[in-house]
């Protein structure tokens, strides 16, 4: 057994995602029969003393027999009226399923604010500990019934590798209906799994197929993605199916594990990088992106060459060079409408002229992130 492998056994925490397609039949609605063996699974684990968190997909579908519907709605409101249905029937059979092994399952639904927005991330952190510390299985899920675009977002791939980051957790395994990454899409002969994944040079040799079932939204690339966030957090990350389940958390060589990447940043960093979502754009001068990315600066007034977006002061919002390439991500300090009065200027003139509240920087180095091309989305 690898070492990488050996963590993902001997983990504390352990975050468990399965999407839609490995909870569900043939017409849509719910299997309770996969929904079973892999809560059996995650009970055993469980009972031996670690602690799960189980990240599950589902509702949309489990809702659309209900409702007659064949195939996943693509209307947002559909989607919403969907998971509504189906949320209720996929934490009753989770009930079920663990209470067999006398678990207690509680509901956690999160929405892109739960973790973009500090004091949320907080209480979100501090539930689900909570329901750790009294013995209980976290179940959580995006709350479908009231989000907006991130419905659409990565079938939970995302929101599993968040999770993981937000509770420190030990390792994180994602199921889904493919057993590994292989270097072409499984489906083509002569394509070999990948065993491991310890840099990013391995993933530019892959050619990634597939973007999801008829019942889930996410396919390799938002998995592939999910890993990128976990092993950033330091997290070691398995891909593999739900029947490989208890294989790969007992740390046998399925699926692909994913190694973590450097050294740990810190959370404010981790969650500036990956859970935050940009409302704009400041097109920043050569000086300023060197400032910003090599010498760890914050960012005037007088670096910025443009204003793209509609944003508010504390909104996240990326520096881009004047090719076009993000080079990192902050918490702006002004709304869009103040800035092009200030750019160009220095904080000292501004103080001079507008005033002392105007000698601050438009993004301080303590709410700035400098982001590569792997960080980016």
């Amino acid at each position: 057994m690898s070492d990488l492998r050996a963590a993902v056994a001997a983990a504390g925490t352990v975050v468990v995602k399965v999407g839609s397609s490995s909870l569900t039949g043939e017409q849509g609605g719910l299997d309770t029969v996969r929904l079973t063996a892999l809560a059996d699974v995650l009970a055993a684990r469980r009972l031996a003393g670690t602690n799960v968190v189980l990240v599950s997909s589902g509702a949309i579908a489990a809702g659309m027999v209900p409702l007659g519907l064949r195939r996943r709605p693509r209307d947002l409101a559909t989607q919403q009226a969907a998971a509504s249905v189906g949320q209720g029937a996929l934490l009753a059979s989770y009930n079920v399923a663990f209470g067999r092994h006398g678990l207690t399952t509680g509901q956690v639904l999160l929405t892109a604010d739960d973790v973009t927005r500090r004091g949320h991330y907080v209480n979100a952190r501090r539930t689900i500990e909570r329901l750790l510390a009294l013995g209980v299985v976290p179940v959580i899920n995006e709350n479908d019934t009231v989000a907006t675009h991130e419905i659409r977002f990565g079938d939970n791939d995302r929101l599993a590798a968040l999770v993981a980051h937000l509770i420190d957790a030990s390792a994180l395994v994602l199921l889904s209906d493919v057993d590994a990454l292989y270097d072409a899409p499984p489906s083509h002969p002569g394509a070999q799994r990948i065993g491991e994944v310890l840099d990013q040079a391995t993933l530019d040799a892959v050619d990634i197929g597939g973007t999801g079932s008829a019942v889930g939204t996410g396919g390799m690339v938002t998995k592939i993605e999910a890993a990128q966030i976990a092993t950033a957090a330091g997290v070691p990350t398995v891909l593999t199916s739900a029947p490989l389940a208890g294989a790969a958390l007992a740390g046998e060589d399925v699926g692909t594990i994913f190694g973590p990447q450097g050294h740990r940043p810190s959370a404010r960093q981790l969650w500036l990088r990956y859970a935050t979502s940009p409302q704009g754009k400041l097109i920043i001068d050569d000086g300023a992106v060197a400032a910003v990315t090599q010498r760890g600066k914050s960012l005037l007034p007088a670096g910025i060459r443009q204003v793209a977006g509609h944003f508010s002061a504390g909104d996240a919002v990326d520096l881009v060079d004047e090719s076009g390439q993000v080079v990192a991500r902050g918490l702006v300090n002004y709304d869009a409408k103040e800035l092009p009065d200030l750019l160009g200027h220095n904080t000292h003139e501004l103080a001079r002229t507008l005033g002392p509240a105007y000698e601050r920087e438009v993004v301080h180095r303590d709410h700035l992130a400098v982001l590569t091309r792997r960080t980016m989305r």
